[in-house]
């Protein structure tokens, strides 16, 4: 369970680097799909003030992106066997 959570935590992260990376060089900011497909991270960087450098909120958005994916498919994974095991 926790590797197939780590597993998609990752995924995310590729989906959120690549559509940061789309929103910034090709886009330049304000592509509608960056506000969903970074929900996660961007739920992270909320607790945190907007003054932060670039470098360290990329990589507070990336570490949300994934503890909060991982997190959240652990609990489904684990909702899942325990409604087979009935």
């Amino acid at each position: 369970m926790l590797t197939k959570s780590m597993k998609l935590g990752f995924v995310a992260v590729t989906i959120g680097l690549i559509v940061f990376v789309i929103n910034w060089n090709l886009v330049e900011g304000g592509w509608w799909l960056f506000r969903y497909a970074l929900a996660p991270g961007n739920l992270v960087l909320s607790f945190f003030s907007e003054e932060i450098d670039f470098w360290p909120k990329l990589i507070l958005q990336l570490s949300g992106q994934f503890f909060v994916v991982s997190i959240i498919g652990f609990l489904y994974f684990i909702a899942k066997k325990r409604r087979k095991n009935k």
